[in-house]
C-alpha cells in the first residue's frame, strides 16, 4: 500500500476495499521500520491515527459518505497546530508548548477524513535550507542518507519520499515546500498568498509564509488543494474567494499557451542542472507550448531583499518567545530581565539569534530608511517586473535550486547557504503560485526538480502545467532503499 497515492487510497477506503484501520497500520509499520534512517518525524501520533481510522470504518458501515481524504495518512510539519499536541518548531524553546486549538488546516483534513500520522523534522522556527537547524535531529534524504534533504520543510519531504506518508504539509517562506521537494524528488506547491489559511501556522515571516503539499503527484497536490483553498474568517490574509476544482482542470492542452524563459538571469547555473533544465524546456515544446525570453534580471537583488524583509518580520514575530508568555523559562533567571535574556540565549539556535540580529538591525532607527525601506521598494520593483512578464507568457519556468542535494554539513557559508533560495524567492516575495516537479537525476542519480510559477490565483494553471509535464515524463521514483515493503 506504500506505494499508492492519495488519491488511490482514499478511493480504495471509500469503496471498503481497504480498511482505514489497515492504512493506518502500514503507515505506523512504515514509519517505525524506516524512519530510523531518514530521522523525519520528531512525534507520530499512533493511537490517535487508528482511532480516527476505526472510527472512520464504523463510519463507511453504517452506510455515511465519506471524505476526499478518507483515510489517507497525512504528516504536518511541526509548526502547524495540532490540538493537545507538541508543538515545538524545531526549537528547544518549545519543547514544552501544547497547542490549545487546531490549525485551518489541520481541522480541514480531518474534515475530509485524513489521518494525522505525526510531525515532522523541521529547520529551528523555519529558518534554514537543510534541515540542520533543528533542535533535535538532522533528517536524511532517502536519495542519499549522507545528503540533506533540503529545508526548512526537510522533514516532510523526506517522508513522502521515503513513502511513510503519500503526502505531508510544509511551510514555504522562501523555497522550503519546493526547494525540499525538488532534493528528494517529490512534487512541493507553494500556493498564491492567502490561498491556504496561515491560522494555526506559527509565524516566521508573515508576507511570505505559505503552507503548502509535498506529495508523490500533481494529482494528489490538486486534490489537496480543493480541500485547504479555502477561505477561513480567522486569517485576515486568507483570501475571500470562492473554493476552486482542481482535479477538474488538470487535463489541460498545452498547445497554443506560452512559457516564459529568464534565460539571462540562469547563466551561472550549475552545468548539470543546466543541461536537465534545457532538456525540460525542449519537453514543454514538444507539448506544443511556445517558449519566449522574459527578462528577470532584476531577481538577482532578490535574496538581499528577502533577507532583509524576512529577517525584519521574523525579529517582530519571535519577540513573543521570552519565557513568560510561551516556551521554557531559564532555571537559572532571578530577575525578570534575566527571564527575558536567559531564556531566549538557551532557547534559541544559532541560526534563529542570527536572524533575529539582523532583523532588529534593519528595522533599528538608524537603518530602517537604509534597509527595510529600500527593501520594500525594490520588492515592488520586483513584483512589477513579474507582472509585465506575465503579459508575454502563461507561465514561467526557472531551476528549482542551483544545485541538487548537498552533503550534510558541506555548507558552512551562511550565504551559501542564503544562495539555496535565488531561484525559488520571487514566487514568495509576489505572492505568487510556483511548484517543483522531478526533472531528472544527476550522474550521481540525486534528482533534480523543475520549477513553474504562475501569476496570482492562477494555482489551476500551475497545476495543469506540472500535469502535463509530469504525464509526458516518467521522473518521478521510489528511492530504492525505500522500495520494499520490509526490510531484509
Amino acid at each position: 500500500m506504500h506505494n499508492f497515492t492519495a488519491k488511490q487510497l482514499a478511493s480504495l477506503v471509500q469503496k471498503g476495499e481497504i480498511s482505514a484501520t489497515s492504512v493506518a497500520e502500514m503507515a505506523i509499520a512504515r514509519i517505525e521500520q524506516f524512519d530510523p534512517k531518514v530521522e523525519a518525524f520528531l512525534a507520530v501520533f499512533k493511537e490517535r491515527a487508528v482511532q480516527r481510522a476505526k472510527a472512520l470504518d464504523a463510519k463507511r458501515a453504517a452506510g455515511k459518505p465519506l471524505g476526499k481524504l478518507a483515510g489517507v495518512p497525512i504528516a504536518l510539519k511541526d509548526n502547524m497546530h495540532v490540538k493537545g499536541e507538541l508543538t515545538t518548531c524545531g526549537s528547544r524553546f518549545l519543547t514544552n508548548y501544547r497547542a490549545i486549538f487546531d490549525a485551518t488546516v489541520t481541522h480541514l483534513l480531518e474534515e475530509e477524513d485524513a489521518l494525522i500520522i505525526g510531525k515532522t523534522n523541521m529547520d529551528e522556527f523555519a529558518m534554514g535550507s537543510s534541515t540542520e537547524n533543528s533542535a533535535f535531529k538532522k533528517t536524511r534524504n532517502p536519495w542519499d542518507l549522507n545528503c540533506s534533504p533540503g529545508g526548512s520543510s526537510g522533514g516532510s519531504a523526506a517522508a513522502v519520499a521515503a513513502r511513510l506518508c503519500p503526502i505531508a504539509l510544509g511551510s514555504d517562506t522562501g523555497g522550503s515546500v519546493r526547494q525540499p521537494a525538488a532534493f528528494c524528488g517529490i512534487v512541493g506547491y507553494k500556493p498564491s498568498y492567502g490561498r491556504v489559511s496561515r491560522y494555526g501556522l506559527v509565524a516566521y515571516a508573515s508576507s511570505l509564509d505559505q503552507i503548502g503539499p509535498l506529495s508523490t503527484t500533481v494529482e494528489d497536490t490538486a486534490l489537496l488543494m480543493e480541500v485547504l483553498g479555502k477561505h477561513c474568517e480567522k486569517d485576515s490574509t486568507s483570501l475571500a474567494i470562492p473554493p476552486e476544482a482542481y482535479m477538474q482542470h488538470l487535463a489541460l492542452d498545452l498547445k497554443g499557451k506560452t512559457i516564459g524563459v529568464p534565460r539571462s538571469f540562469l547563466e551561472d547555473l550549475n552545468p548539470e542542472a543546466k543541461a536537465s533544465f534545457q532538456t525540460s524546456v525542449e519537453i514543454f515544446q514538444s507539448l506544443g507550448a511556445k517558449i519566449v525570453d522574459v527578462n528577470l534580471d532584476i531577481l538577482k537583488y532578490s535574496i538581499a531583499v528577502y533577507y532583509i524583509l524576512s529577517t525584519a518580520e521574523a525579529s517582530t514575530n519571535l519577540a513573543r518567545f521570552d519565557g513568560i508568555r510561551y516556551g521554557l523559562r531559564s532555571s537559572r533567571a532571578k530577575t525578570l530581565d534575566e527571564v527575558y535574556d536567559f531564556s531566549k540565549q538557551e532557547g534559541f539556535g544559532p541560526e534563529v539569534k542570527n536572524r533575529i540580529l539582523l532583523g532588529t538591525f534593519v528595522l533599528s532607527s538608524g537603518y530602517k530608511d537604509a534597509y527595510y525601506e529600500k527593501a520594500q521598494r525594490v520588492r515592488a520593483l520586483i513584483i512589477q517586473k513579474l507582472r509585465e512578464a506575465f503579459t508575454l507568457c502563461d507561465a514561467i519556468t526557472l531551476p528549482c535550486s542551483p544545485f541538487a542535494a548537498f552533503p550534510i554539513g558541506a555548507i558552512q557559508e551562511p550565504l551559501q547557504m542564503y544562495l539555496q533560495d535565488v531561484y525559488t524567492i520571487c514566487a514568495n516575495l509576489c505572492g505568487l503560485p510556483s511548484i517543483s516537479i522531478p526533472c531528472g537525476f544527476t550522474k550521481e542519480k540525486k534528482p533534480l526538480g523543475l520549477q513553474i510559477l504562475g501569476p496570482a490565483l492562477h494555482d489551476k494553471v500551475v497545476l495543469s502545467f506540472a500535469h502535463a509535464f509530469e504525464k509526458a515524463t516518467a521522473h518521478a521514483a521510489v528511492p530504492p532503499l525505500f522500495s520494499r515493503e520490509k526490510s531484509s
